[in-house]
């Protein structure tokens, strides 16, 4: 039972932090769009949701490339995945989010700035969801 437990998690890690990508990213942020009047309200709380899918990805993330270290003790291919993917994370998060909201501060959502800022956050977001995607479809770990 025990060999089991360790694919479990990481089954368990890559479902919570790519399922959180999707339904963030493409169900629940649109939808705080469409549904709600006040633009700023939905902005707001759709980055409130993206910090913390961000924050389950780094914990998620780093668990799991923790876990093959120990388990697989070489790199492989799913390895340097989780790794662009987390690395795509954190450009996103700690390089691009801030300097977002920085502009959202200052009241500057309308410029061009902001919007070259918020589609390189996007496509970071929608790279990071398809890599998460890739990870997802290969299914369990073999000796890869």
């Amino acid at each position: 039972m025990k060999a089991n437990l360790i694919p479990a998690l990481e089954r368990i890690l890559l479902t919570l932090w790519v399922g959180s990508l999707w339904v963030v990213g493409f169900i629940v942020a649109p939808l705080l769009f469409t549904e709600l009047n006040d633009r700023a309200l939905a902005g707001s709380t759709a980055g409130t949701l993206f910090t913390v899918t961000s924050y389950i990805g780094l914990a998620s993330g780093s668990v799991l490339l923790l876990l093959n270290a120990v388990v697989r003790k070489r790199i492989n291919w799913r390895a340097l995945v989780l790794l662009g993917m987390l690395s795509l994370l954190v450009i996103g998060q700690f390089v691009i989010t801030p300097m977002v909201a920085d502009l959202r501060l200052q009241g500057l959502t309308d410029t061009p700035r902001f919007g070259q800022l918020h589609g390189v956050a996007s496509v970071l977001f929608l790279l990071t969801s398809v890599l998460g995607l890739v990870l997802v479809a290969a299914g369990r770990y073999r000796e890869d």
